[in-house]
């Protein structure tokens, strides 16, 4: 697929002068902020989370799939050896996500409760696969951790606003307002550290956040009218990718000039981003969207593969008889990619070698499934980026 130029007539941007310029990723050491673990690979900075790279944090942990049924109020419990759903069990309003924490120990599922002010964070022991008691939270929709470890994020989407609040009791630390910013939704953060940049699905735009000084940098629209959802830095930090539902397009964004400078046409609804475990591939989780349907419900659903170093796609995996692949993550060994099927209740596995798909029962509105455990030495949050 030929990448389109951005066009400065329909992407437009206004920033908040920045008095804390990032580093530009280069072949030298990246100056990290204070705390956070070194950057090993300039070049690609999840190179500690590549196939079966793991940190003795997660030793003993259940090998496990943790899939949130939004509209079930449970968390079905998958064994991936044998593909069956071994426990179900209930947590609080509208789970959205399961979420590594940042030193690997607890799984929080992300209780928003739909908007309303109320919410909860479940924790999960890894170990036994069990929850406990939740923790009274506002508005949790999604959930990540800064990458020095300071500090979780709430997602507090209905509330325009990022909680930041203590990786471990939850207490509140600080909040963000992103007043300009209707559905915050999902992120990431730069290779250094120093800012976020997360998606305004209601309202088309991107929000960047300076992490030092705790300020809304600027906003970009990426589409008018536009739903953008899933956020992902690139390998060598240089560039975000943005998953756009209404135009069927993954977009590029420069991450330091805050500047759209391309987009792949992808498929049908274009949702969830994973990067393969070797880091040169990014599956791209095509839902659907209801007046692009098609012959299924909400869409065709298929998978796209973009090739990293050129980014077209090189080849696209099918649901025979549709689907609609959401949000979830790679296996520890690369080679099966895991994905909730939002509107169809069930969990859709996918062979990464040949694009074969498997379909397993679950609840009502399955969304952010977690594979654990992953690689990697820490976590900053959503279904597994791990670093």
């Amino acid at each position: 697929m030929v990448i389109a130029a951005a066009c400065s007539t329909t992407n437009r941007s206004y920033l908040v002068p920045n008095t804390n310029p990032v580093t530009t990723p280069s072949s030298t050491a990246v100056q990290t902020v204070a705390g956070m673990p070194p950057v090993l690979d300039p070049a690609n900075l999840y190179s500690a989370a590549e196939s079966n790279m793991f940190s003795p944090a997660v030793a003993g942990a259940l090998p496990r799939i943790y899939v949130p049924n939004l509209s079930s109020n449970t968390v079905s419990v998958i064994d991936p050896s044998t593909r069956k759903v071994v426990n179900t069990f209930p947590v609080g309003a509208n789970p959205e996500h399961v979420v590594p924490s940042y030193d690997l120990q607890t799984l929080w599922v992300t209780n928003n409760a739909e908007g309303q002010t109320t919410g909860s964070l479940t924790p999960i022991d890894p170990k036994t696969g069990l929850p406990g008691p939740s923790i009274s939270v506002a508005d949790p929709y999604n959930l990540y951790f800064t990458p020095d470890g300071k500090s979780a994020v709430v997602v507090a989407e209905a509330l325009k606003r990022l909680d930041f609040r203590d990786p471990h009791t939850m207490a509140l630390q600080y909040s963000i307002p992103v007043p300009n910013c209707a559905g915050i939704n999902h992120a990431d953060f730069s290779i250094d550290g120093r800012y976020m940049i997360a998606s305004c699905e209601y309202q088309g735009d991107l929000v960047k956040i300076d992490l030092v000084t705790h300020q809304v940098v600027g906003y970009l629209n990426l589409v008018t009218s536009g739903m953008p959802q899933d956020v992902r830095v690139s390998p060598n930090g240089s560039t975000f990718y943005v998953a756009e539902l209404t135009t069927g397009r993954v977009y590029l964004v420069d991450g330091n000039s805050f500047t759209v400078i391309g987009s792949i046409a992808t498929g049908v609804g274009p949702h969830g981003l994973y990067f393969s475990r070797d880091d040169t591939k990014l599956y791209v989780a095509n839902r659907g969207f209801p007046s692009l349907q098609g012959t299924h419900p909400h869409g065709p659903g298929s998978v796209s593969v973009i090739d990293v170093a050129t980014n077209r796609v090189i080849t696209t995996w099918t649901i025979p008889g549709g689907g609609s692949p959401d949000m979830g993550n790679v296996s520890a060994d690369g080679r099966q990619l895991w994905l909730s099927g939002r509107y169809d209740n069930v969990v859709y596995v996918f062979d990464t070698t040949t694009g074969a798909v498997q379909s397993i029962p679950v609840g009502v509105q399955p969304h952010g499934l977690l594979v654990w455990p992953q690689p990697g030495r820490y976590s900053v949050g959503h279904t597994g980026i791990m670093r």
